[in-house]
């Protein structure tokens, strides 16, 4: 036997799998494909820039990170708690009133807050603020449009800010998301100020990694995963590999060949990092757009910001680095550079004439869609020795990946002293 239990995929699940398995003294080895750990957590760096795959942030409020992830070591550099609105010619700032008591007054000036749909969002999302079982155990969801109707949150708040905030984070502008796994995700969100880390989001991934007394095996693809009659044997490109147990911790879409396990649909989006001469925008707040009449962005761009306002890192000393999203459930979603660079003009009332585009992430597979219905189901046994985990079987966030790492990492320990 090559190990008690084989990891594949180095992920959040994965990489969390292996660390809880360590935890009780089970030898474990890990497997990854690609040339880092993180999945899709990643971050490149182009010439100082850091430029994280898709636009992602880390929320210190998730209570998985708050239990397994040394979050001061990461040196969390916070948004503003709040967004900055375009509607048409004009901007406006909501914020949290008690966190940015400067803004108060213009928030409640903004015509973006209106009472009925306040009201209807206390009591929509009150219940799970004040206790997140609420929505993870009820027995009844439905999806966010209509969950949202049925409160009577149907106003500008809701069609100028929350449905283009969380298309934006869900990779989804549909609403057909479960309305309990958008109340968890906002709860989180109003008890936390997300952030990201001084060297980038793959700095947790890396965290995680580096409490493994065994490095991440990596550019080691498996290609097949079969029960014996003693374990499970992997085939990879450097042979075959045995162990009493395995983990299937891939992403969805790629489970097909390692695991007769049900795919969710993913939802994806792409992220523009452009370097810019001068900041277009002061401040650590996300711009939203939601300049039609009927709410929802005039052009391809959901959100942007320029992420060098928020955190200084991303950035070499003096520089300016702007972040711009789309989503592909759009038909704009693959616009070019040009009709990209158009719409950052509308969105700054600037000239991007002297920006430069340092990346263009196209993330097909972002984040797993998370329909009404059960929240958590738990990781998967497809066989006796073959565990399917990942955020597609919890919530489909950092929260649930860890969450579905550690639930595995117990599951196949019971498994194994039976």
């Amino acid at each position: 036997m090559d190990a008690d239990v084989i990891v594949i995929g180095a992920g959040l699940a994965g990489l969390q799998a292996a660390r809880r398995l360590q935890a009780r003294g089970i030898a474990v080895t890990v497997i990854e494909a690609s040339d880092a750990v993180g999945g899709r957590v990643r971050t490149d760096v182009v010439d100082g820039f850091r430029m994280d795959r898709g636009f992602q942030v880390l929320n210190p409020a998730y209570p998985a990170v708050q239990r397994w992830v040394d979050v001061r070591a990461l040196e969390l550099q916070e948004f503003g708690v709040g967004a900055v609105v375009r509607t048409g010619a004009t901007t406006r700032t909501l914020a949290h009133p008690l966190r940015h008591p400067q803004h108060a007054i213009r928030t409640l000036r903004s015509g973006l807050v209106p009472a009925r749909d306040l009201i209807g969002l206390a009591r929509w999302l009150g219940p799970t603020l004040a206790r997140a079982r609420t929505a993870s155990r009820a027995t009844h969801d439905a999806t966010l449009r209509a969950s949202l109707d049925a409160a009577g949150v149907t106003g500008r708040l809701r069609r100028h800010v929350l449905d283009t905030f969380l298309a934006g984070v869900l990779a989804d502008s549909s609403g057909s998301a479960s309305a309990n796994y958008v109340r968890l995700l906002l709860r989180s969100f109003a008890l936390g100020v997300p952030g990201l880390p001084h060297a980038g989001m793959q700095a947790l991934p890396e965290q995680l990694a580096a409490a493994l007394s065994q490095p991440v095996r990596l550019r080691t693809p498996a290609h097949a995963v079969r029960e014996t009659d003693a374990g499970v044997q992997v085939d990879t490109d450097d042979g075959s590999m045995r162990a009493r147990t395995a983990i299937v911790a891939v992403g969805a879409h790629e489970l097909a060949g390692l695991a007769p396990a049900p795919a969710p649909p993913m939802h994806g989006l792409t992220t523009w990092w452009f370097r810019a001469p001068d900041s277009p925008r002061s401040g650590r707040f996300l711009l939203l757009d939601a300049s039609r009449r009927e709410g929802g962005p005039a052009g391809p761009i959901w959100n942007t910001a320029v992420i060098s306002e928020v955190a200084p890192s991303y950035a070499p000393a003096g520089a300016h680095l702007v972040q711009a999203t789309t989503l592909l459930d759009r038909p704009d979603g693959l616009v070019g550079e040009t009709e990209v660079r158009r719409d950052l003009e509308r969105l700054y009332r600037t000239s991007t004439h002297g920006w430069e585009v340092l990346a263009h992430h196209v993330v097909r597979h972002a984040v797993p869609a998370q329909p009404p219905g059960p929240i958590a189901r738990g990781p998967l046994w497809t066989g006796r020795r073959v565990l399917v985990a990942g955020d597609h079987r919890e919530t489909a966030s950092i929260q649930g990946a860890l969450v579905s790492g550690g639930r595995s990492a117990a599951s196949v320990a019971r498994r194994l002293s039976a």
